[in-house]
């Protein structure tokens, strides 16, 4: 069930606050399927293991997610023509913290995804 609320505005002391629409996101997105759960919980446990903060880890699932939405196929399939899309049209005018954000999250994600995906044809 989607969550609205109408924009309202009271002022106290010469302040004035402001509700404004609100849309409840859960709806937006399908359930991930149990194979997808594991996965994020593996890499996210290997984080915390390697000591990155709770913060680290969901700033980087965030960045991860939205270039997943943008690119709207999984992340493994994305080639450098895609990237290069993505960070010089997609992401021109976003401010160069993002960018770079970003751009270390998904070369440490096609990194950690090389060495997993060598171990797995080793076994």
């Amino acid at each position: 069930m989607a969550c609205v609320r109408l924009a309202a505005s009271v002022k106290v002391r010469g302040l004035e606050l402001a509700l404004a629409v609100v849309k409840d996101l859960r709806v937006a997105r399908a359930p991930a399927a149990p194979s997808a759960l594991e996965e994020l919980e593996t890499d996210v446990l290997a984080r915390a293991a390697a000591g990155l903060s709770d913060g680290t880890i969901s700033s980087d699932v965030m960045h991860l997610e939205q270039v997943r939405a943008w690119f709207g196929r999984p992340l493994w399939e994305m080639g450098p023509g895609d990237a290069d899309v993505y960070f010089g049209k997609t992401l021109r005018n976003t401010a160069k913290g993002t960018r770079l954000s970003r751009a270390q999250v998904l070369k440490t994600f096609f990194l950690s995804w090389n060495c997993g995906t060598r171990s797995r044809s080793i076994r």
